[in-house]
């Protein structure tokens, strides 16, 4: 419920947050500021900025352990996306009856703020960014939250805004409860994460589909409804919700498609259109980004002007297709954020040169088959770079001619510059979680992008 006061006469409330990472610390503060009785429970080391955070907030934490004691005695759980259902300590928190939910949800509760919600397996970064950017420009008095950004529950009580444009993974849309989504934006649903759902895609799916959950015919959902997981499951649900699909071909249902060339968006509150090119973002999926930006930024009242200098200038995310340089006649492209097939599907598609391909990583359940046709008929090479790439090569040995494995960045790199020819592309986008090798998929591509500049 957005805008819940704590009943002052009620005792006061105790409430653990399990990770002291962004959004667990932010959840702290807010927590501490609304009357509750707050510990902080991490595994792991806290790093010095969220320690410094909670000892100017006075608020008691533990590391490098889960002390059971102090954690199963509480009304409730905030619990960090990273840590999973399956997790021992959130086992018995839930044998207990302890609610348990996540930062965004704990943050919804104390604002009125209009919530612009992303969530999809692919594209949901450079969409918030994107979305985030028109809305800044425009003028709003705007916050960045969920997976970018800062802290929800932080900005909520620090710097409270009118709007929060927040990027939401599944594992956060699972701890969601009451939390109501102002406008919602789901971009596609492909295999992600499937080791999280056990698994079963259909528990992945329902875990995406919660980005609807709460909303109202006051309230906007916009898809892609091309999409024939989330087409299948709008027709299953038939939310009451006020829909806004969009698509690449024209269709009278859509409020956002191509038409000559021209992006058109039609919606209650007006219309906009723009030339295709003029958009600085490029390739089919970006395409489907800005179209959801331009709907969501029409809905808010956004000036047709304000979006055309938006969509105009903006350049794209860190990690995501960012061209890092030109060596010898070779391009080389980071594209560490896919984490998935599908997201590498989208990569591979935009090629339009022969690519030496470096990918692997934690397989989550990968299905290959989605690649298969696209790495026969664009990869010059593979380089599998992992500790494990046994899946990879049942999958690829003997379909492409050129394989070879890496066990560091820099070997990868320099195999690439080996195998590549004057005119090629060497692409990084791995399908695979950064894991095993590196800290996350931002020191995968920075460490890519450091051994390319040393060519």
């Amino acid at each position: 419920m957005k805008g819940e006061i704590i009943n002052s006469t009620l005792p006061v409330r105790r409430i653990v947050i399990l990770g002291a990472g962004e959004s667990g610390t932010g959840a702290a503060v807010l927590a501490q500021k609304q009357g509750f009785d707050v510990f902080v429970s991490d595994t792991s080391e806290i790093k010095p900025q969220y320690r410094e955070l909670l000892d100017k907030y006075g608020i008691k934490y533990e590391a490098c352990a889960h002390t059971e004691s102090l954690i199963l005695n509480v009304d409730e759980v905030i619990k960090s996306p990273g840590i999973p259902d399956k997790a021992p300590i959130i086992k018995k928190i839930k044998e207990k009856g302890i609610p348990v939910i996540s930062e965004i949800e704990f943050a919804g509760r104390y604002t009125n703020a209009k919530t612009i919600c992303i969530t999809g397996s692919n594209g949901k970064t450079t969409t918030t960014m994107l979305t985030y950017r028109i809305l800044k420009d425009a003028g709003l008095n705007v916050g960045l939250a969920g997976n970018v950004g800062d802290s929800f529950a932080l900005q909520v009580a620090e710097k409270e805004h009118d709007y929060y444009v927040i990027e939401l993974s599944s594992f956060q849309l699972d701890g969601m409860v009451d939390f109501r989504a102002d406008i919602a934006i789901l971009l596609n649903i492909t295999p992600d994460h499937l080791d999280r759902y056990d698994y079963v895609m259909q528990n992945y799916v329902d875990s995406k589909m919660r980005i609807i959950r709460n909303q109202t015919e006051k309230d906007a959902f916009i898809y892609w409804n091309d999409d024939p997981v989330i087409s299948e499951e709008v027709k299953k649900r038939n939310p009451k919700v006020t829909r806004y699909p969009f698509a690449r071909d024209k269709k009278e249902s859509l409020a956002g498609y191509i038409d000559n060339n021209q992006i058109v968006i039609k919606t209650s509150n007006g219309d906009f259109d723009m030339e295709e090119e003029l958009v600085a973002l490029t390739g089919t999926h970006n395409l489907y980004n800005s179209l959801a930006a331009t709907i969501s930024s029409k809905l808010l009242d956004i000036k047709n002007e304000d979006i055309r200098k938006s969509l105009s200038n903006f350049q794209g995310v860190e990690h995501r297709l960012e061209k890092v340089a030109k060596v010898k006649g070779v391009e080389y492209i980071n594209d560490s954020k896919a984490t998935n097939v599908n997201s590498c599907w989208y990569a591979l598609q935009s090629m339009k040169t022969k690519v030496a391909l470096i990918l692997g990583g934690t397989d989550k359940g990968n299905d290959y088959s989605e690649i298969e046709a696209l790495i026969r008929e664009k990869c010059r090479a593979l380089i599998f770079l992992g500790v494990d790439n046994t899946p990879l090569h049942a999958f690829f040995d003997g379909k492409i001619d050129t394989i070879v494995d890496a066990r560091s960045m820099q070997e990868a790199v320099s195999q690439a510059y080996e195998l590549a020819q004057k005119g090629d592309t060497v692409l990084l986008s791995p399908c695979c979680a950064s894991f095993d090798l590196f800290k996350n998929y931002e020191d995968r591509g920075r460490q890519f992008k450091d051994c390319v500049r040393r060519l």
